[in-house]
Parts: structure tokens; C-alpha cells; sequence
């Protein structure tokens, strides 16, 4: 479906827009609503051009007459009978504004009107084709009505009747199927041609009435071709009934020929000329004046009839002005042929003899087009001077004029006369841009922070294992001596048996030198007190992915002979105890239980010292290839078991804590913060024996 609106605003003539508007205007002062119905709608739907308008309006059409002529517009002619108008705007813009009514035909050819709505009055037109609406009112403009479907049959050009007994009621429908096949090439419906036969032998022609017959005389003037159509209704026998004495042979064909060519070379140059009276006066060129005067009183519109009359005065007036010496520069008689009355233009060209205004003529047409190639563009282009600009078209027709008077000649001249349209340059767009060094810092900013992110907190505490403790000599590390692979064969069985959690049961010696930091599990090389270094265990060890970070020490710690609790690593307790084993879950707390006797100084430390449980390795991380068990002890075994630490899995990970570290030559315990271990209180150095 097409959108009318686009249609309206640009299928129509600038003329006929004008025309819409000021109807518009005076219906909305009036109370009416306004609809473009008839051959207008037609016309926009199928591509054809749009000659006339036809405007129906809820209520009485007759008292827009007078709110009509104080905008410009002339009547023509009105009919009582279906309160009608027949206005002439500006531009010969012919309109036609009728009450919206339906018809009752009590016989045929005596039509009886009743004011009725717009769909009433679409149910009792002539054809489908006409039988369409378009609202010219606020809130529905551009809306259209086809109750009978008559966007299908202008689509496949068929002409097709509303009612069943429309040639019988009304006989003039004969004459206007006719016109409309020899206009448009359209063809009749199978029922409508049956119906049209059928009406045509039976002779209801006669029946037609007075004010059908003038309508239908002056519409042969009106086409786009009046002799092709008199010679169809001619050849068809309606000829006989509208007007006998008027044939074809009596109209001037080849003068015919040369007004609709100089029509068409006038409409190149941008004047639009209706060539409707000129054509009547040719097509009854060779009438005796006796049947001419009978022939226009005949007419449906008087102020056509004195349109028709008054063309050779028309045509005398602009041949006056046109050789005037104020108009004899190329640029006012251009702007007089543009701007004066397009019928005179048309009649005076097709009529005159006089050298000078022959001159003036082929000038218009064939020497000033020449200077529109000359118009620079490109300069134009240059200047900012764009069609976006409103006053765009006003330029190119300004220097238009200067260029066919002789006025510009060189670049620079016409550089000087553009300039004053040049709107001025735009202001050079800011960009906000960051400098390539705050842009880098962001950019190592970020590469940190996800280095952070990715680094595991396990890493972290393992890296400060690495560096050197500085403090008293009695205060060693203590480093778990544990072989990997026993580590690793007991947690790659945990993992694969699908425990959540592991447990480590510890049992402390008797002969210790401090407590390790809550979280490590560490033993270090043989100190200057004398503790040996414990000897890894005889157990086999078994070969698994990667060694777990030992769990600190959760049984009760042994009492040492000062009467003191210390804790032990696990690895010293191959003297006193097997080596630690791993049990689960609530078996791994009795067995601590049994395992030894717990001091009241024991207890209360172990109620200081939080359990720590370690996340079980994923499968992944336990099914890694292994690698071959090393003995390693004191500060190699802290390096090792921080290498072999595995790191956490993604929902335990966690931002990593900064360490604080000591500084060389201060002969204070460095301390080492945990994410998941308490803040544990400070214990004293077992004394020296």
C-alpha cells in the first residue's frame, strides 16, 4: 500500500498543494471534514498525472463559497441540486467540492441527492476505482477509505461498476466507461462488459440527463488528449447524443499537434500550462459559430467557457510586457515567461508571428538552458553551498541569471558572488584524547591487577618461605620433612575417592623448640640446640600429581620435660609415633583422642590455634603428571613444598593479601599474615637446657 502522504507532498503540483491548504483552512473555520475522493485518488494510486481535485466535505459545500474567494479562489460554477462548487485557484488548479450525499434514481437519468457520510457516499459512486478516499483532516491526514476494494482493481487496471444497475440509473456512466478505457487502457470487468452491452442495445442513453450531458461535453476538453477521446465516443455513438454537430473532423489536428508539443517543451522549462482551453478552441476550430455559441452554453462551468474566450487577450497582454524596454535584459524575460500566466505564455507562443517575441521565445527555449551547464558546482561544493541549505534552489537560479545576462565570466567573479551565501565554516571538533603516559599507567595498572588475581595465595606464602628469616639462632624454622610422593600418593587417592575434605593427625614430640606459625607445617636443618633432623619414614612412598600443603597440627601438643607444651612437626615423630596418616572426617578426631595424653596448657593452646582445612585438589590437579620424589631438608624442603604447592581452585581464590616483610639486620620474627589463618597470640622461645 503506498503512503499518501508522500504522494500528496510530492505528486501534486506546487499549485495544487496551495489549493489543498487554503480548502483545508476554510473547512477547519467551517466545522466540515474534508476528504480528496474521485479521480484524484485514482490518479496518486496508479501513477497517473493529477489533473483535477475533487473534495467532498461533511455538510454544505455551498457555504464555503464566499470563505473560498477570500483566499484566492474563483468560482466557476455550482449546481443546487448536489450542493456543489466548481472553483478555479491559482495556477488553473481546477477543484471540484461537493457534499458527501447518496443518490436515489426514482428513473433513470433523475438522480435524487440526500446528504450521507463519507462511506455512504463511497457505495453509491460510479466505478471502484473512484469509489476511494483520502482524509485531509488533523489527526487522520493521509488516511485512506476503500470500503469496495478499489486499490485491487486499480492494481490490475480493471474497470469494474459499484452497483449492478449503474448504466441503467444513470446513462452518462456509458459515456465516462468509455473515456476512462481511452484514457487509462484499462478493460472492463466480465460483468461490467456484459452490463455495458446489454445498457447500449437497450438504448438508455436517451435517458440522460441536462446536467450529465454538460458535464460530459466540457471533460472532452479537459483530457490529456481531447481528439483520440472525441474520435472513441464518436466511433461509439454518444457522439449523436451529447452534441451532434460536434465531430472530429471538424478540429484542427495538426494544429493540435504542435500546442501539446509546445506544451511539453514549456513544461521541460519549468512552466506548467493547462492546455484545456487552448485544445477547445482547436478541437471546434472548424464549428459554425452558430454551433459553437450553442456548444458553450452547453458547458458545465461558465468561468471555463470565459477562461476559453479570453485567450488571444491573454495572449495580447504578455506580448506587451514581454517587449516592454524594461524587460528587454535576458533575466527579466526569463523570470516574465516563469512568472506570469501560463496559459497566455502557452497561447502567445503558439499563436505569434512577431519576429521579437519569436526571438524571445527561442531564447527561453533552446539558448539561456545552455547556462545552466555553466552554474559551478564544484565551486559551490567548495563554499559549503549544499542543497541541505534551505535557500539552496534560490542561489543556482540567482547566479542563474547573472550568468545568462553576462555578468560572470571568470572564477574569481563568480567566487565573489557566492560569497555572501557561503555560510561560514563549522568549528573544528574537539577530541578528548588521554596522553600516551597516563594511557600506559592504566595499562600496567591493569596488567598488575590481573597478575594479582591470577597469582594463587598458596604462591604468595611460598615466595616469602624462600627469603632468609633473621632472629635469634633458637628460634629455627622448622620444616615438614615429608617425602612429595607419600604426600601426593595419599591426597590423589583422597581426591579420586571423592572426599570433600582432608584431615592430617599430628602427634607432637616431646623435645621441640617453638610452636611454627599457624598455617605452616615446617622443619628446618639441624640448629645449634641440637635437635637432629628427622629421618623420612620407611613407608613406601607413592607416586601421585602434586604434594598438598600439610595442615597445621590439630591434636594436643606432648608436654616437654620444662613442664612446657610444644608443638612438633610430623616428621620428628618417627621416634615417639608412626607416621601421620590421613583419615576423614570424624574418625580422624578420635583418632587423635587415643593418641596421646593432653596437658591443661596443651588444651588452652589448642584452643588458641584454629583448625585449618585445605581444600581437596581438583581431579585435574590430580591426575597431573608426576614427578620423582626428592629428599630434601631444611630450607631446600620450605623451596620445594613452595613449588609444589598446587593453587586454589576458582571458587576458593581469593585477592591475595600484601606481605610484610622485614628488613635485613633487625633481629626481629618476620610475620607472615594468612588470608584463611587466625591472628594467633604470641608465644615465648622454649628455654635453652
Amino acid at each position: 500500500m503506498p503512503d499518501f502522504i508522500y504522494l500528496l507532498e510530492n505528486r501534486l503540483s506546487a499549485d495544487q498543494r496551495n489549493a489543498l491548504l487554503q480548502l483545508r483552512e476554510a473547512a477547519r473555520n467551517a466545522g466540515m471534514l474534508l476528504f480528496l475522493t474521485g479521480d484524484a485518488v485514482r490518479d496518486l494510486t496508479s501513477g497517473h498525472a493529477v489533473r483535477d481535485l475533487e473534495i467532498s466535505v461533511h455538510g454544505n459545500a455551498l457555504k464555503l463559497k464566499k470563505p473560498i474567494e477570500k483566499l484566492g479562489g474563483k468560482v466557476w460554477g455550482e449546481d443546487e441540486a448536489s450542493r456543489s462548487l466548481y472553483l478555479c485557484f491559482p495556477g488553473t488548479v481546477r477543484v471540484d467540492v461537493v457534499s458527501t450525499h447518496r443518490v436515489e434514481y426514482p428513473k433513470p437519468g433523475k438522480p435524487v441527492f440526500h446528504p450521507a457520510s463519507i462511506l455512504e457516499d463511497l457505495h453509491h459512486r460510479d466505478f471502484t476505482m473512484n469509489a476511494m478516499a483520502i482524509s485531509l483532516n488533523e489527526g487522520s491526514f493521509g488516511l485512506l477509505m476503500d470500503p469496495l476494494n478499489g486499490a485491487a482493481d486499480v492494481e490490475s487496471r480493471t474497470l469494474r461498476l459499484v452497483s449492478n444497475y449503474g448504466f441503467l440509473d444513470e446513462p452518462s456512466l456509458l459515456i465516462r466507461a468509455t473515456r476512462y478505457r481511452t484514457r487509462l487502457g484499462w478493460d472492463f470487468d466480465p460483468r461490467t462488459i456484459s452490463r455495458y452491452e446489454n445498457a447500449k442495445n437497450e438504448g438508455v442513453i436517451e435517458s440522460i440527463s441536462a446536467h450529465a450531458r454538460s458535464r460530459e461535453l466540457e471533460q472532452i476538453g479537459h483530457e490529456e488528449d481531447g481528439l483520440k477521446v472525441l474520435r472513441a465516443l464518436e466511433a461509439e455513438g454518444w457522439m449523436k447524443v451529447l452534441f451532434p454537430a460536434w465531430t472530429s473532423a471538424k478540429a484542427d489536428e495538426e494544429k493540435l499537434r504542435s500546442l501539446h508539443e509546445l506544451g511539453y517543451e514549456l513544461l521541460l522549462q519549468g512552466v506548467h500550462a493547462d492546455l484545456s482551453a487552448g485544445q477547445m478552441q482547436l478541437l471546434t476550430a472548424k464549428l459554425a459559430p452558430k454551433d459553437l455559441k450553442a456548444l458553450k452554453k452547453l458547458m458545465l462551468r461558465p468561468g471555463f467557457v470565459a477562461e476559453w474566450e479570453k485567450l488571444d487577450a491573454l495572449a495580447a497582454g504578455f506580448a506587451k510586457v514581454l517587449l516592454a524596454k524594461q524587460n528587454a535584459a535576458p533575466s527579466a524575460s526569463f523570470k516574465l515567461f516563469t512568472n506570469y500566466d501560463p496559459e497566455a505564455v502557452l497561447w502567445l507562443g503558439f499563436t505569434s508571428k512577431v519576429p521579437a517575441v519569436l526571438e524571445r521565445y527561442n531564447l527561453f527555449f533552446k539558448v539561456w538552458p545552455e547556462a545552466r551547464q555553466r552554474i559551478p558546482y564544484a565551486l559551490m561544493q567548495e563554499m559549503r553551498i549544499t542543497p541541505e541549505l534551505p535557500s539552496y534552489n534560490e542561489i543556482v537560479q540567482a547566479i542563474f541569471l547573472e550568468l545568462i545576462d553576462g555578468r560572470l565570466t571568470t572564477p574569481e567573479e563568480m567566487r565573489a558572488f557566492l560569497e555572501p551565501y557561503s555560510p561560514p565554516a563549522p568549528p573544528p571538533q574537539v577530541t578528548l584524547r588521554r596522553t600516551r603516559a597516563k594511557r600506559s599507567a592504566v595499562a600496567r595498572l591493569k596488567e598488575e591487577s590481573f597478575d594479582e588475581e591470577e597469582e594463587p595465595e598458596d604462591s604468595v606464602a611460598a615466595e616469602d618461605d624462600l627469603e632468609p628469616m633473621v632472629g635469634d639462632e633458637e628460634e629455627a624454622d622448622l620444616v615438614l620433612n615429608v617425602p612429595k610422593a607419600d604426600l601426593d600418593a595419599e591426597l590423589g587417592e583422597e581426591a579420586e575417592s571423592g572426599e570433600d575434605e582432608l584431615e592430617i593427625a599430628e602427634v607432637k614430640p616431646a623435645e621441640v623448640a617453638h610452636k611454627p606459625p599457624v598455617g605452616k607445617a615446617r622443619i628446618s636443618a639441624p640448629s645449634k640446640t641440637g635437635a637432629p633432623a628427622v629421618p623420612p619414614t620407611d613407608k613406601k612412598p607413592a607416586k601421585t600429581a602434586k604434594a598438598e600443603p600439610v595442615s597445621p597440627p590439630k591434636t594436643a601438643p606432648a608436654a616437654t620435660p620444662g613442664g612446657k607444651a610444644a608443638a612438633l612437626p610430623v616428621a620428628s615423630a618417627a621416634k615417639a609415633r608412626p607416621a601421620p596418616t590421613l583419615v576423614k572426617g570424624k574418625a580422624a578426631e578420635a583418632a587423635k583422642k587415643k593418641a596421646a595424653p593432653v596437658s591443661s596448657s596443651d588444651k588452652r593452646k589448642k584452643a588458641a590455634t584454629p583448625a585449618i582445612k585445605r581444600p581437596v585438589p581438583s581431579r585435574v590437579q590430580a591426575k597431573r603428571p608426576h614427578k620423582a620424589p626428592a629428599k630434601v631438608a631444611g630450607k631446600a624442603a620450605s623451596k620445594t613444598a613452595a613449588k609444589a604447592a598446587p593453587a586454589k581452585s576458582a571458587k576458593s581464590k581469593k585477592k591475595p593479601v600484601p606481605v610484610l616483610r622485614a628488613k635485613p639486620g633487625k633481629s626481629q620474627a618476620r610475620s607472615k599474615p594468612s588470608r584463611t589463618a587466625a591472628k594467633k597470640p604470641a608465644h615465648k622461645p622454649a628455654k635453652r637446657r
